[in-house]
């Protein structure tokens, strides 16, 4: 059974933060909020958590994960960018979109597109997110929380826990979220693409 954490959204409590990294960093995966609803998470490196996360979300082993980072200090470890694209990005986050984009030698390969070898990065706007990021001190492995076929992100921690309590390690509780997920933007040509219209002004791509 999973542990249940109430996390304060403005003012994180640090003993729970360190608390859910430490579950993290032993193999866990971990139900945490970001800007655009709830995200299973799990470390960059952990296979067997990946494994177990696209088990929960019934998801092919080829699914697209995506890099959640605190700040745009660790792009270019996993990413080429160029300068446009990284004004693009700068100028937009944190914020409720994630970016595809042509990934480095860094990155494990089993984690990029199997024919375009892209990884999607993003960075929330949420304050319980980025503690523990911050906290960890890398990305974390994620994708959005979207159960039994819907096409919206889970929003209500409570509801989380009576689902999954017996298949993820901790969940926590940051209160309830918007359902929207991010709006996809493709940067790896020149122009922008907008993949997916979600939570995220698609303005600037336009």
């Amino acid at each position: 059974m999973s542990q249940f954490f109430y996390i304060h959204p403005d003012n994180p409590q640090p003993r729970l933060i360190n608390q859910a990294v430490d579950i993290l960093r032993r193999g866990g995966i971990i139900v945490y909020p970001t800007d655009s609803g709830y995200a299973l998470g799990c470390m960059l490196g952990d296979k067997h958590a990946m494994d177990r996360i696209l088990t929960i979300r019934q998801l092919p082993e080829n699914h697209n994960f995506t890099l959640v980072c605190s700040d745009l200090s660790e792009l270019s470890i996993y990413a080429n960018v160029n300068n446009q694209a990284y004004r693009l990005i700068k100028n937009n986050t944190p914020g409720r979109y994630t970016f595809i984009l042509t990934a480095t030698k860094e990155l494990p390969r089993r984690l990029m597109t199997s024919k375009r070898k892209t990884i999607g990065i993003r960075v929330p706007d949420n304050q319980i997110c980025l503690d523990l990021l911050k906290t960890l001190g890398e990305p974390i492995l994620s994708c959005s929380l979207i159960l039994d076929d819907s096409e919206i992100t889970q929003s209500d921690p409570e509801e989380i826990r009576e689902r999954l309590e017996h298949q993820v390690d901790l969940i926590i509780h940051g209160g309830y979220l918007g359902q929207e997920p991010t709006t996809v933007i493709d940067l790896t040509e020149d122009s922008p693409s907008i993949i997916r219209v979600g939570s995220g002004d698609t303005t600037p791509f336009n």
